[in-house]
């Protein structure tokens, strides 16, 4: 699932992680290492983004803090014009490259007979706080909305970590066992010989703790790691999908993914902090009255 390399228009690439090598980040990608089927984050949904002219732009991962409100990263939502969320776990694992679709979810470019406004919606409202490239990192404002046309009704969504969540954790030892979770639609697999995997499903992977104060992080982004027994990482397609502080079963949402330092998935993995007030108080203002919907789960300590 690792989330790598610099999203590619037109690409199957999911994510846009950033691979920073020395100065430069690029867009992460798709869950790798030991990943597993996320059927446990039915708010995680594959966001396909179309240009000015219709047509396919790249695509991203995502979470629904609302019934219309979608989180994702703002490289994933510049330049772009128009958006359509799948919800299904395995949003595009039928893709044929022939007729160029998914016969059962009709991703990339169509909702399935019955599936608008349960397990895939439309956007024409795309928000971005500032994102203008990773040549910006540390704070590259790696935060963008979408909402939504038609509502998903769920009985769970995403909720936010309290502003200041991470904050404990950059100061304290022995913090370096802190668990989280990535999830996302990126490739599986990266690598010089054997190409790339994407199976285009929502997977999940944990990992650990790196740094919340290295040059790359600097405060506004959480550093982790997830090479190692039972931890994997982030990659392309990827980006733009949460970091959930906590194992598997956590909905707390405490970065988004954003960049990696190996453009093969098998590096560190940089989230965009979204327990910064002032991250927070720009969903605010680009939500309006939705905010008030929004969960953020108890502050920590």
């Amino acid at each position: 699932m690792r989330f790598l390399k610099k999203l590619r228009a037109g690409s199957g690439a999911l994510a846009v992680a950033a691979t920073l090598a020395v100065t430069t980040a690029v867009p992460a990608g798709a869950i790798t290492g030991d990943y597993v089927k996320d059927n446990e984050h039915p708010f995680v949904g594959l966001i396909v983004f179309y240009g000015p002219d219709g047509g396919f732009h790249h695509r991203c991962s995502g979470s629904l803090l609302t019934p219309t409100v979608f989180l994702t990263a703002g490289h994933c939502t510049a330049g772009v014009s128009s958006a359509r969320v799948y919800f299904q776990q395995d949003a595009g694992a039928d893709w044929s490259p022939d007729t160029g679709t998914d016969p059962d979810t009709g991703y990339p470019s169509a909702c399935a007979d019955g599936t608008l406004g349960t397990q895939c919606a439309t956007s024409h409202e795309i928000y971005n706080y500032g994102y203008t490239g990773m040549d910006a990192v540390p704070e590259t404002k790696d935060a963008g909305l979408v909402i939504l046309d038609q509502p998903i009704m769920l009985d769970e969504y995403a909720r936010l970590a309290a502003p200041g969540t991470l904050d404990a954790l950059a100061t304290q030892r022995g913090r370096q066992d802190t668990t989280f979770t990535s999830s996302g639609y990126g490739i599986s697999a990266a690598g010089p010989a054997a190409g790339e995997t994407s199976f285009r499903e929502r997977l999940m992977a944990q990992s650990k703790l790196t740094n919340l104060t290295s040059a790359s992080a600097d405060g506004y982004n959480v550093q982790t790691n997830g090479n190692g027994k039972g931890l994997g990482g982030t990659c392309t397609a990827d980006s733009g999908g949460p970091l959930f502080y906590g194992a598997a079963g956590s909905n707390t949402i405490a970065g988004i993914t954003s960049f990696n330092h190996n453009r093969y998935c098998n590096g560190t993995n940089f989230s965009y902090r979204t327990d910064r007030q002032d991250v927070i108080d720009w969903i605010r203002a680009t939500t309006g009255g939705e905010f008030s919907n929004i969960a953020f789960a108890p502050a920590v300590g």
